[in-house]
């Protein structure tokens, strides 16, 4: 699999902008009659730079990015030329007004035809097709887009995360093809992946985001929890006890690998210490559980009135029945997340001989670094349990035989949601797809 070089990229770069910055400001040439074959020429090459703004033929692992990359290039021939179109205008004028200010005024709409086409050539093209630019900078982009200078600073914030989408993507390509075939993921036993309170992971919502399909591409094989969105630790614990045995007798696997997130991972501690299914769980791996409760849970619990607490449980509960959930129940669940609950569940949940038991936890450093809605409550947490990650505090992560706690410099750090990749967002420092699949990879060194 081959890639242009960043040298390629940037000297066609700069020639193409230098084309199209004379196709722009050249219609006083054409009205001469003197240079009308470069004229046309020029006007040819500007449809070609249009429809092909990179020359290598560089690979893409899909056709979105290799439009995305196209509307990165030309948006970048945009910002270059714009800059050189307005310095050849101020020229021509002093030359060509007043004798020549009717063929001035054609060459400059000329200039700006050219411009926009462009531009929204461009700005089209990585709108419909990046992923990273997320509907913040979207809009940012269209209000400032008619503010001097601000549309500029916008202009540039688009180009750095839609380039950044495309090599990020190329990348994790070029690796996915140098591991093709060796099933790095290819664990003895299968992954049931947990999720936590208040999502799903069937019907209407992919919980995990782009994580399970990385894996499944370097063999593992993944199986879901199918439970309720909300309900008791024991109440879930039991459909997880179903959910296993179902998944063992449809394929004689023997025994399963959990990954659980959140409430998952006390649901699933459940399900192996009083339930019985210890004998059919290899390993079990916690992802930011709160295995000792939230002790913002209990001051929120302790402020907010009863019958505030039963009607935002009645309206939650009447709406998730509407989408599939048989019984669901917001107050056991929230409940059973508190630190005063925790004690007791710690009690119920003894660690099973037998099982590898690790746990991952991770820290965001503000509440601005990650995104709503599993970040607001980051300074109200980190009152009451310290460092966090938007919902569960460090203290409560660390169960089992390994712990890895997760967190990058800077501002941004590493959300509860960034760990299921739940806004499906790449960002420096921490690729969480890349961090399951050895995860995993890992579990398959180990045996499970």
């Amino acid at each position: 699999m081959k890639t242009e070089s960043k040298v390629v990229q940037t000297c066609y770069l700069i020639v193409s902008s230098l084309i199209l910055t004379f196709i722009a400001n050249s219609f006083w040439m054409y009205h001469t009659r003197e240079m009308n074959g470069l004229w046309w020429a020029s006007l040819i090459l500007f449809v070609l730079i249009n429809v092909f703004p990179s020359l290598a033929k560089r690979y893409y692992p899909s056709f979105r990015l290799r439009m995305c990359f196209h509307g990165v290039q030309c948006l970048k021939m945009f910002l270059v030329s714009a800059l050189l179109s307005l310095i050849c205008e101020i020229v021509l004028a002093f030359s060509m007004i007043p004798d020549q200010w009717e063929l001035y005024v054609i060459n400059l709409l000329l200039c700006i035809v050219v411009e926009s086409i462009v531009f929204w050539n461009g700005i089209i093209s990585v709108y419909v097709t990046s992923k990273q630019l997320g509907l913040k900078h979207r809009i940012i982009g269209i209000v400032c887009g008619w503010i001097p200078f601000a549309n500029m600073y916008a202009l540039g914030r688009i180009i750095g995360i839609a380039s950044a989408e495309v090599e990020v993507e190329i990348n994790k390509a070029l690796l996915d093809k140098s591991r093709q075939g060796k099933d790095i993921c290819a664990t003895r036993y299968p992954l049931l992946m947990v999720h936590g309170v208040f999502f799903r992971d069937f019907q209407y919502f992919n919980y995990w985001g782009r994580i399970p399909k990385e894996l499944e591409r370097n063999g593992a094989i993944i199986y879901y929890g199918d439970h309720q969105s909300a309900a008791s630790v024991k109440d879930s614990g039991a459909e997880l006890e179903a959910r296993i045995r179902q998944i063992i007798a449809e394929t004689g696997c023997e025994k399963v690998n959990i990954i659980a997130h959140s409430k998952g991972g006390l649901d699933s501690r459940y399900a192996i210490s009083q339930l019985g299914m210890a004998p059919y769980v290899a390993s079990i791996t916690t992802i930011n559980t709160p295995h000792r409760g939230c002790v913002f849970a209990d001051y929120l619990l302790g402020k907010i009135p009863k019958s505030v607490q039963d009607n935002m449980a009645a309206m939650y509960n009447g709406t998730l029945k509407k989408l599939g959930d048989p019984n669901p129940d917001f107050l056991a669940a929230v409940y059973d997340l508190t630190a005063s609950r925790a004690v007791e569940l710690n009690e119920l949940m003894p660690d099973m001989a037998g099982i590898y038991e690790q746990s991952v936890g991770s820290k965001l450093n503000v509440a601005s670094g990650g995104r709503f809605p599993l970040n607001f409550s980051q300074k109200l947490v980190e009152h009451f349990d310290g460092d966090n990650d938007g919902l569960v505090g460090y203290e409560s992560f660390a169960w089992g035989e390994d712990y890895t706690y997760l967190t990058v410099e800077g501002r941004r750090g590493i959300s509860h949601g960034d760990m299921i990749d739940l806004n499906r967002e790449n960002f420096p420092g921490f690729d969480v797809r890349e961090f399951y699949v050895q995860l995993v990879a890992d579990l398959k060194k180990k045996g499970f």
